[in-house]
């Protein structure tokens, strides 16, 4: 492949032509765990300090986290969603969360250019959106992240992972690399975009190595596996300055 796959501008082209689809290719191609996973990831995420709590969806795609999100935490103020993908926000608005759209506001951007304010958010959540980096870039990820929360804040991600040791990885890596490809070239005729959601995966390994960096950058976190590894997350909070977290 001569592109770099981790070039924000062809992520971008991968989504935005994957956009229309991805809400019934990712459902029904994982089974229904995407689903389950989000879902996971919400509920290992501490609960924000307080009433109101503003943050981050990072590399929010379809938004399909918000609703897990807003029926955990009910007196959220506000999800600022920030994606790439102009395409996959609009199937977001248009499908998912039409509204609940006076709670949620978008910026279309690169993640890592995003001019985000320092200690802007009570917290951070990210669904399938790491695997799209490369390590530098999940170096950088991690320090906007740390840069971003406020003392006390919480955060916690999910990747779709490779799983490393489970007796039936094989069969997983087929269903990524052979399985999806096929099932778009025969039904979808796209351009092998679902495809790149495996090599990302495969790619990506597992969050343990987010995990490390956050805990370098101060945070309290745990590394979690989900279904033998086919997904890894990490949760946690930022620390104050003392020790403490923030009141």
């Amino acid at each position: 492949m001569g592109s770099d796959i981790y070039d924000p501008r062809f992520v971008k082209g991968v989504f935005d032509r994957c956009s229309d689809r991805y809400i019934a290719f990712s459902l029904i191609c994982s089974f229904g765990f995407t689903e389950r996973w989000r879902a996971q990831c919400v509920a290992a995420m501490p609960a924000p300090e307080g009433e109101g709590a503003r943050g981050y969806d990072l590399m929010a795609g379809t938004g399909e986290v918000w609703p897990h999100l807003l029926k955990r935490f009910n007196d959220l103020g506000s999800i600022t969603a920030v994606d790439i993908s102009s395409g996959m926000h609009r199937r977001a608005m248009e499908r998912l969360h039409a509204h609940r759209s006076h709670r949620i506001e978008f910026i279309e951007d690169d993640v890592l250019a995003s001019d985000l304010p320092s200690e802007s958010a009570d917290f951070v959540i990210s669904t399938f959106g790491m695997k799209t980096f490369n390590p530098g870039q999940h170096a950088q990820l991690v320090a906007l992240i740390a840069r971003v929360l406020k003392p006390g804040g919480v955060v916690s991600m999910i990747e779709a992972s490779d799983p490393k040791g489970w007796w039936l990885r094989p069969l997983y890596l087929l269903h990524l690399k052979v399985v999806l490809p096929l099932i778009e070239r025969i039904f979808l005729r796209g351009a092998q975009d679902f495809a790149m959601i495996g090599t990302y995966s495969t790619n990506f390994g597992s969050a343990i190595q987010i995990a490390a960096m956050l805990r370098d950058h101060g945070l309290e976190v745990e590394f979690s596996k989900y279904f033998f590894g086919c997904a890894t997350g990490v949760a946690g909070r930022k620390i104050g300055p003392i020790g403490k977290t923030s009141a």
